[in-house]
């Protein structure tokens, strides 16, 4: 079993797009997946804009890769070095916790994690 952050069984983070590093909904993670694409976080406009300038455009449609663009409200398995990045800029999104990969616990305490979850878990 996949856990999540909480212990308990990892859940889908989006199941109207093909987000994490498998595109099957899901914030797991491989030896393979060097971007760490395990936060399950809710895009918002200012965190959008932050991605963007550093380097990771997320708002913008891609067609060849069948990607719609994100806007804000959408839920999306983002690297965990951009959201610590965010997190040190003041900009992290909020997260899902049922849908973030327990390995982020190797470098974020689950306090902080807390501090940016969304309540419907």
């Amino acid at each position: 079993m996949i856990e999540n952050v909480l212990g308990t069984m990892l859940e889908p983070c989006c199941d109207e797009l093909d987000t994490g590093y498998f595109r099957n909904g899901k914030c797991e993670t491989c030896d393979n997946d060097v971007g760490m694409h395990t936060v399950c976080a809710e895009m918002s406009d200012r965190f959008l804009e932050f991605s963007k300038k550093s380097g990771n455009d997320l708002s913008t449609p891609v067609e060849a890769y069948d990607f719609p663009g994100l806007k804000a409200g959408d839920r999306w398995c983002i690297c965990l070095p951009r959201w610590i990045e965010a997190l040190e800029e003041g900009l992290a999104p909020k997260i899902l916790l049922r849908s973030t990969d327990s390995s982020v616990l190797e470098h974020v305490p689950l306090e902080v994690l807390e501090k940016y979850a969304i309540r419907d878990d």
